[in-house]
C-alpha cells in the first residue's frame, strides 16, 4: 500500500539507531548475540515483516553486526521485502536452524533469546546450545521498545484519529434492527477507506452482551434501548490503534447513566495519577478506589472492574508497560498505554470507555480527548 498519511512511516535511520542501542546493551551485558525470531521485535529492529511458522526467519544480532537467518527456499522472497540491509545465511530443509545459530556464534559465547519466539524454537536451540547458555532476551527488547520515540508517537496518534472517525461513523448507523456483523464490516471498510488495511480487531455488542468484556460469539440485534459498545482499532506502519466508547442512542436510564458517570471518573483517575515517576501500578489503584467509593468491587468482584486498568500499546495491541495491580514500573517519557477501567455488571451491562495516554516531558497526555456523555461517545 502507497504511504498517504501526513505523518512519516518508520525510517530506516531510526532502526539502525534501535540496533545501535540494542548492541550496546549486549556488550555491556557481556552477551554475545540475540535471536529475533518472526515476532514483532524483528520488524522493530530491522523492519523485516515475517508471520511465524514452523521454520525459523529471523535475525541474529551480535554486538557488531546483524544477520538473517532463512530457509534456503525463502532467500528470494526475503530478499524481495523492506529490510535493512545484512548478509542473509540459509539453511536446507534436512539441516538444524539451530545448529546453523550456533555456527555463527562465538565459543562458548552466551544468546539471548526473543522473548516471543516459539518454544519449539527454544527446545532446538537448548539441545544445541545447552540451556545454561541461552538467556531471556526480553528485558533488552522490552526495554528499547517500552519508550516510544516522536516518530512511533506521533504514528499511534494519527491511528487513534483514523479510529475515531471509523467511531463517528460506526456511531451514525446504530439503527433498530443493524445487526453487530453489519457494524463490523463496515467499521473495517471505513479503515480502508481511510488508508489502513483494515480492522486489526473489532468488538461490537448490544445490550446484555455489553458485560462480556471482549464481547459474545453470534450476531446480535440492535433494539432500541440497548447499550452499545464498539472497541475496534487499526495498524499503520505496524503501529495500533485502540478505542471503546459505550454509549446508548436514546434517553439513559438512571441507571446507566449513573454507572456510566462512574466509569468516566474512574478513567479520569487514572489519567491525573499518571505523574512521571508514579508506579504502573498506583493507576489501577486509582480506578478501584474510584469504584469502591461508589459502592463497587472491591479488587476484582463484579458489579466492578475484572481486570486490569490498562496495556501498553505499540507494535503489539499489549506490550508493557502493563497498568495493573503490583507493577512497580515507573512512568518514564515516551510510555504508551490504555486507560479502559472497564465496569461490568453481569448479565445486565458493561461500560468500557477506553482512551490512550502517552507520557510526555511534561506529564500524561491524551491521544484522543475522552468522551462526553452516555449519549455523546465524542468530546
Amino acid at each position: 500500500m502507497s504511504w498517504k498519511h501526513p505523518v512519516p512511516p518508520i525510517s530506516d535511520d531510526e532502526r539502525r539507531g534501535r540496533l545501535k542501542r540494542l548492541q550496546e546493551r549486549l556488550s555491556e551485558q557481556n552477551i554475545q548475540g540475540l535471536l529475533l525470531g518472526s515476532t514483532e521485535s524483528l520488524r522493530y529492529f530491522t523492519g523485516l515483516v515475517w508471520h511465524a511458522s514452523e521454520r525459523l526467519v529471523g535475525a541474529l544480532v551480535t554486538p557488531d553486526a546483524g544477520t538473517y537467518v532463512v530457509p534456503g527456499f525463502e532467500q528470494s522472497r526475503v530478499e524481495s521485502l523492506p529490510h535493512l540491509p545484512g548478509e542473509i545465511v540459509v539453511w536446507q530443509e534436512d539441516q538444524s536452524s539451530a545448529e546453523l545459530v550456533a555456527r555463527l556464534m562465538p565459543q562458548g559465547g552466551k544468546l539471548a533469546l526473543d522473548d516471543a519466539l516459539p518454544l519449539f524454537v527454544y527446545h532446538q536451540l537448548a539441545h544445541v546450545f545447552g540451556a545454561d547458555r541461552l538467556v531471556d532476551g526480553g528485558p533488552f527488547i522490552r526495554g528499547l521498545r517500552l519508550r516510544k520515540s516522536q516518530n512511533e508517537i506521533a504514528l499511534i496518534k494519527y491511528a487513534m484519529g483514523l479510529t475515531l472517525e471509523v467511531h463517528r461513523r460506526a456511531h451514525a448507523m446504530i439503527k433498530p434492527g443493524v445487526k453487530s456483523s453489519e457494524v463490523v464490516r463496515s467499521i473495517d471498510e471505513q479503515h480502508r477507506a481511510l488508508g489502513t488495511s483494515g480492522s486489526s480487531f473489532c468488538i461490537v455488542s448490544f445490550g446484555v452482551a455489553t458485560s462480556l468484556p471482549h464481547g459474545a460469539d453470534g450476531d446480535q440485534t440492535y433494539q432500541p434501548g440497548d447499550v452499545v459498545l464498539v472497541d475496534t482499532g487499526c495498524r499503520l506502519d505496524g503501529y495500533h490503534s485502540d478505542l471503546t466508547r459505550t454509549y446508548v442512542m436514546e434517553e439513559p436510564t438512571p441507571e446507566f447513566a449513573a454507572a456510566w458517570a462512574i466509569e468516566r471518573e474512574a478513567q479520569q483517575a487514572v489519567f491525573d495519577a499518571a505523574q512521571l515517576g508514579a508506579t504502573c501500578g498506583s493507576l489501577d489503584d486509582a480506578a478501584r478506589a474510584v469504584l469502591a467509593r461508589h459502592g463497587l468491587g472491591p479488587d476484582y468482584a463484579l458489579p466492578g472492574l475484572p481486570h486490569r486498568a490498562g496495556h501498553g500499546l505499540g507494535m503489539e495491541i499489549h506490550e508493557e508497560p502493563y497498568i495493573v495491580r503490583g507493577n512497580r514500573t515507573g512512568l518514564e517519557p515516551g510510555m504508551c498505554f490504555s486507560n479502559e477501567p472497564m465496569i461490568v455488571y453481569p448479565n445486565r451491562f458493561g461500560i468500557r470507555l477506553e482512551d490512550h495516554i502517552y507520557m510526555s516531558a511534561e506529564g500524561p497526555r491524551w491521544f484522543t480527548e475522552p468522551a462526553k456523555g452516555p449519549t455523546e461517545p465524542f468530546a
